[in-house]
């Protein structure tokens, strides 16, 4: 997830609608800091809670739950604190460097390579990080891990899947989606259309050059789903350039040669108006569409993201953040212990069902957790079926690589990706760059 993904995300947050009856203490709002004291014994500890949910439903989210704790407990106090998503990574790091950090961060887990190098996050205790590889899925444990080891309570998680255009192929005589590369790029060239100056009326399948998190995330889902990876598992370069990795490029490469992909057109606005029959996203797209489209969101289906071959087993890409623990912070203890009852304590919602806080935080904003249990009672009442996919692909998605120089390896990769899609680059030509590049940024002393 980037800044302008995550920009896209929280702006159409106002427009989510889920049918969840959430206890009224966690929608409760209202940003009163608790008093931080005189110093006199008896006065609470104050323990501050750095994030990214800086307005609209997340604050409020975020709010509800913290308000409950300030309410229920007298030794220790939370106060929240929010910048921009896109000031969070610098934030972070300034703010240590200068002796100010909080003692709760919520980083983006790509970042969390950097953040441990750089000495900000304190490793889970052993009870804490046994709890976390217990409740979570594997892909939200890799997202908050570095180097084996536990560094947070995942949070967000969000899972990739095609969605695709039920009208768009019954039109083209297709009766569902497809279900391998070679069905994926038979549907894209049957839907996709052009008019007679060849300018794009319906994309087959949506490329886009939006952002790293579309450009690079259907990408790596692709990827993901061939048996590849990006970087190596030492972290110490990139491992694109395999067979997996030109398999991807080369199939992305057709579809823009073939006219059934053009990068050009922005599938966050094409797709809505009938003008993508198919596209690669995560999760959260399904709050923003149902608004969107009104009527025609009964046009809209989700699958999981198409194999290579029809025997090949399933993956997907998955991307998250975590709540971690600052080196920095005087109470560690006291700041694990809010993230346990805030994480893994059970509250009644709908019908007398049981869940994390976490995940009614995450369900009201139309996101999920990595805590499948919670995601099934939450969303398998009455629910989307279009989310249905996105909570199965929790049990096969593999989390985007986070080291130390993975935000930047990301960049360089959308770049590259993006050079190959405008016919500046060939195939070859892409991947000994993205070799070249990425290679030097994550192997470099940080």
């Amino acid at each position: 997830m980037t800044p302008s993904h995550h920009r896209r995300r929280t702006d159409g947050l106002s427009r989510r609608h889920f049918a969840l009856a959430l206890p009224s203490a966690l929608l409760a709002s209202g940003c009163a800091a608790p008093h931080r004291g005189t110093g006199r014994p008896g006065d609470p500890i104050v323990l501050t809670l750095l994030s990214h949910y800086a307005s609209g439903e997340l604050k409020q989210a975020l709010q509800g739950p913290v308000d409950e704790w300030n309410a229920t407990h007298d030794r220790v106090k939370v106060r929240t604190k929010a910048v921009e998503f896109t000031d969070l990574l610098t934030t972070f790091m300034v703010r240590q460097a200068a002796g100010q950090g909080a003692d709760i961060l919520h980083p983006y887990c790509l970042w969390n390579g950097q953040l441990v190098r750089a000495g900000v996050l304190r490793p889970a205790p052993s009870e804490h990080a046994e709890e976390i590889r217990r409740g979570y899925g594997a892909a939200a444990v890799g997202g908050a891990s570095v180097a084996g080891r536990v560094y947070g309570y995942p949070t967000e998680v969000q899972t990739y899947a095609l969605y695709y255009n039920k009208r768009l192929l019954r039109e083209a005589g297709l009766d569902g989606p497809p279900r391998t590369w070679r069905e994926l790029e038979e549907t894209a060239y049957r839907t996709a259309r052009r008019d007679r100056y060849g300018n794009t009326l319906v994309q087959g399948f949506g490329l886009s050059a939006n952002d790293d998190s579309t450009t690079v995330g259907q990408t790596l889902a692709l990827l993901s789903a061939a048996g590849g990876r990006f970087v190596s598992a030492n972290g110490r370069h990139t491992a694109i350039d395999a067979p997996a990795g030109r398999a991807v490029f080369e199939l992305e490469h057709r579809l823009v040669g073939r006219g059934a992909s053009d990068p050009a057109v922005n599938v966050y606005q094409a797709f809505p108006s009938g003008q993508v029959a198919m596209v690669i996203s995560a999760g959260w797209w399904t709050g923003s569409l149902k608004p969107l489209m009104g009527k025609d969101y009964r046009d809209v289906g989700v699958a999981p993201v198409p194999v290579p071959a029809a025997h090949d087993q399933r993956a997907t890409l998955s991307t998250g953040f975590m709540l971690g623990v600052n080196t920095a912070s005087e109470h560690p203890r006291e700041a694990w212990e809010f993230l346990r009852w805030l994480n893994t304590e059970k509250v009644r919602v709908d019908k007398g069902a049981a869940v994390t806080r976490m995940s009614a935080l995450q369900v009201s904003v139309g996101s999920l957790t990595g805590r499948a249990d919670d995601m099934r009672t939450l969303l398998g009442r009455g629910g989307d079926p279009n989310l249905r996919p996105f909570l199965d692909a929790l049990a096969y998605a593999v989390p985007e690589p986070n080291v130390p120089g993975a935000q930047q390896a990301k960049s360089l990769l959308r770049k590259n990706i993006e050079a190959l899609w405008t016919g500046q680059q060939s195939v070859d030509e892409a991947l000994r760059t993205i070799r070249r590049q990425v290679d030097q940024e994550v192997s470099r002393s940080w």
